[in-house]
């Protein structure tokens, strides 16, 4: 059975709660990550919602969203997610926004309630293999373009997609060269929020943006 983090405001664990049951229309506050894909030509990659999914279904949004599990590290649970939902073996993970939080209503009231860190994602493997329930279809897009689009109002998303791309552009225009957070900064429910910035290193060696695309990404430059 999946569980969920539940939290207090000040982003500390008080207990736990299934997934199935915990989306209601009084949602308690609870930890959740997105995460955010990028190839090395700086284009994301979008998901749309599975149609049958209990919340927000069929809605455009960022790469992969979902909740950790009790005591897991949110990098392992953005990569874990990842693996699951698109079939992505991805490496090079890190904390982009560690306190982003919101909230959302849906149409018949059903509550998310979530204190969800973003992570950006380095990738350039084999194309997405998207599991039908959680993810109805795919697409990679230029990030300038769509995130104006997004700001602009042009192209409808997920209220946290939209609240996130509002800040990641405050981060840099370039995707690939955004500065990365401490995890000190996650909330205190996250375990790797006592390892510093080198949380990544610790999982799996640090994954330097170049490795992924060879000698050419100085050209980039």
């Amino acid at each position: 059975m999946e569980q969920v983090v539940l939290l207090d405001d000040a982003g500390r664990a008080v207990g736990i709660e299934p997934k199935a049951t915990v989306h209601t229309t009084d949602t308690p506050l609870h930890l959740a990550f997105s995460s955010y894909v990028f190839d090395h030509h700086g284009n994301v990659l979008l998901t749309r919602r599975a149609l049958d999914k209990s919340t927000f279904p069929g809605v455009l949004t960022n790469s992969c969203c979902g909740h950790p599990a009790p005591d897991e590290p949110l990098i392992e649970a953005v990569r874990r997610r990842l693996r699951q939902e698109l079939g992505l073996d991805a490496h090079d993970i890190e904390v982009v926004l560690p306190s982003f939080r919101y909230r959302a209503v849906m149409d018949n009231g059903i509550v998310e309630n979530e204190i969800c860190p973003v992570f950006r994602v380095l990738y350039d493997g084999p194309a997405p293999t998207p599991e039908p329930s959680e993810v109805h279809d795919t697409e990679w897009a230029d990030w300038t373009e769509f995130s104006e689009d997004v700001v602009e109002g042009r192209r409808e998303v997920s209220v946290w997609c939209r609240e996130q791309v509002e800040q990641l552009r405050t981060l840099g225009p370039d995707p690939l060269h955004w500065p990365v957070a401490s995890t000190a900064d996650l909330p205190h429910a996250a375990p790797e929020r006592l390892w510093g910035r080198t949380a990544p290193e610790r999982l799996w060696g640090r994954a330097a943006p170049e490795r992924l695309w060879g000698r050419a990404a100085p050209e980039r430059r």
